[in-house]
């Protein structure tokens, strides 16, 4: 999972991005030009820290996210969108963490020379909205070249890439995200390559001071949650030894790091899952797909398990947790065969059995 973090110049991205990754990179990047920090984090899980108990194994590996700390952005795109290495790289996340200023302060004057939240998730909407459109349009000129060539692919293909393109193109134009839109599987294959911006699920962060009262904000989109979080107090505790975040938590009254909460609402927003792999080997956590089977785990695991798939020895993590071990387990009846076609619970432990 890769997670773009991006917003205006002097919102606070990059100190939300070293409260959630630790990083010692400075906060001050200069407006318009593309910088960009990644860093991969471990997704924290209790879970593994149970099975690792259990199964004492030689070596552990959580499921990891990838953020990206993407600067560039600053609604100067206009009509000519977002191009070049700026493009390409939000193009790659999966989804956004989009930082939206709503914190004073009179030393770090805002781009836009006041403090209106809403009308800055309004913007960013608007700059990638105009990037896919022009995008959308291209495509439809060579679609109209290609259908009146007669030539090359299927015509009745050609002319449902239209239909659909031109329906993008009406959305957009009426200042609609794509990530509002609903697809079929076909319509879904034919988007696959084009990673538009306005497409990808956001997570709206309101970067306001620990003093500041939440704030109600609903941009009304699809595939959007919007969060509250002081970016400053987050980078902080982030800094401080594990006993002293702690009781920095407890004094401010945050249930759990930033990190945590964000990683939760992005796993939900994308529909995301883990499932694990336990022995006295090695206890691996893997991300999955909500809705994805056996055959498809495996091949997150391992290509040759997915191309020589046999079967997969199934247990609930709660039935493991509970039962203590896989002895107890297997007398318990809890453990099952399933095959390719199963579909993996979140919290699933599979061996997979496979033949090359």
């Amino acid at each position: 999972m890769q997670l773009g973090i991006i917003g205006f110049p002097q919102s606070g991205k990059t100190t939300l991005y070293k409260a959630l990754t630790r990083a010692d990179i400075p906060t001050e990047i200069s407006a318009g030009h593309l910088e960009v920090h990644t860093a991969v984090v471990d997704v924290p899980d209790p879970r593994v820290k149970k099975l690792i108990e259990i199964f004492i194994p030689k070596k552990y590996i959580y499921a990891k996210v990838t953020y990206a700390d993407i600067a560039g952005l600053d609604g100067s795109a206009g009509k000519n969108g977002i191009v070049g290495a700026l493009l390409n790289r939000l193009s790659q996340m999966d989804g956004f963490i989009h930082v939206v200023r709503h914190f004073e302060n009179n030393r770090v004057p805002h781009i836009l020379e006041s403090i209106d939240p809403l009308r800055d998730i309004m913007s960013m909407d608007t700059e990638f909205i105009l990037s896919d459109l022009i995008i959308v349009e291209r495509k439809l000129e060579h679609l109209v070249d290609e259908h009146s060539k007669g030539a090359g692919r299927d015509r009745s293909l050609i002319e449902r890439e239209t239909r659909l393109f031109e329906r993008l193109q009406v959305g957009l134009n009426a200042e609609k995200p794509l990530r509002d839109e609903t697809f079929t599987a076909e319509e879904e294959k034919m988007l696959s390559g084009y990673g538009f911006l306005s497409r990808k699920p956001q997570i709206v962060v309101i970067n306001q001071s620990e003093e500041q009262e939440p704030l109600n904000i609903n941009p009304n989109h699809q595939h959007t949650l919007v969060v509250c979080m002081p970016a400053k107090l987050e980078m902080d505790i982030a800094e401080l030894p594990d006993e002293d975040a702690a009781l920095f938590m407890a004094e401010y009254g945050i249930q759990e790091p930033g990190l945590n909460r964000l990683i939760r609402l992005s796993y939900d927003l994308l529909g995301l899952q883990s499932f694990f792999t336990a022995s006295e080997k090695e206890v691996h956590a893997w991300t999955l797909k909500r809705g994805l089977t056996a055959h498809d785990a495996a091949g997150v695991i391992h290509s040759d398990m997915e191309k020589g798939f046999i079967r997969a020895e199934v247990v609930a993590y709660d039935d493991l947790a509970r039962l203590g071990s896989t002895a107890e387990v297997r007398a318990k009846g809890k453990l099952r065969l399933e095959g390719k076609d199963y579909i993996v619970a979140d919290g699933d432990i599979l061996v997979i059995r496979f033949n090359i």
